[in-house]
């Protein structure tokens, strides 16, 4: 099988389900800047040692993928004729919580937020603020898209999620790389 297919020359694609759409479309930039934001937890578990926090963004990839899949086919297109799923996997409550239950892990290990953060603390946690810009994005894309066209809740709410959780990782790699973490104090100025 070629990786070059030509039908997307014109500027468009297609769905899973067989619609096609503009590359332009609110979707294919939902799924596309899900992509991007899979590519930069690569990216940052590059900087990464830790097999535990390792293991989690694997999952989270993983997850990701099952993210884009859903946000790649338009809801009418989830279930086919025999009524059974499109997908074999789509994001639930599950993953979500998993993801809290990380996050709560984490934050106890680190001391209480008194002032924002500014994005560094070294290569890993400054890579991690990168993915949560990123993650913050693409959860905005899906918000713009179920403006227009229905997105299942999950979809949203686990980006949410894994932004807050992306955020507390940065802030845990810099402590145990022994990092300093930043702070925007307004009476610094």
């Amino acid at each position: 099988m070629k990786i070059y297919t030509k039908t997307g020359d014109k500027g468009e694609t297609a769905l899973y389900g067989g619609t096609r759409v503009s590359k332009a479309s609110a979707r294919v930039e939902s799924y596309g800047t899900i992509d991007e934001l899979n590519s930069f937890i690569g990216f940052a578990k590059t900087e990464i040692k830790d097999e535990k926090v390792l293991a989690q963004l694997r999952k989270i990839q993983f997850d990701l993928f099952t993210v884009g899949s859903e946000s790649a086919t338009p809801t009418d297109k989830l279930t086919l004729a025999n009524g059974k799923s499109r997908l074999a996997l789509m994001i639930s409550d599950t993953e979500i919580e998993e993801i809290e239950n990380w996050m709560d892990a984490l934050e106890e290990e680190l001391q209480p937020l008194q002032y924002f953060i500014l994005p560094g603390g070294g290569k890993a946690a400054t890579s991690l603020h990168i993915c949560r810009t990123v993650c913050r994005r693409a959860e905005r894309s899906l918000v713009f898209l179920n403006e227009s066209e229905e997105v299942r809740p999950e979809l949203i709410k686990y980006l949410n999620r894994l932004s807050d959780y992306l955020f507390v990782l940065a802030r845990y790699m810099s402590k145990i790389n022994n990092e300093s973490e930043e702070y925007w104090n307004p009476n610094d100025r």
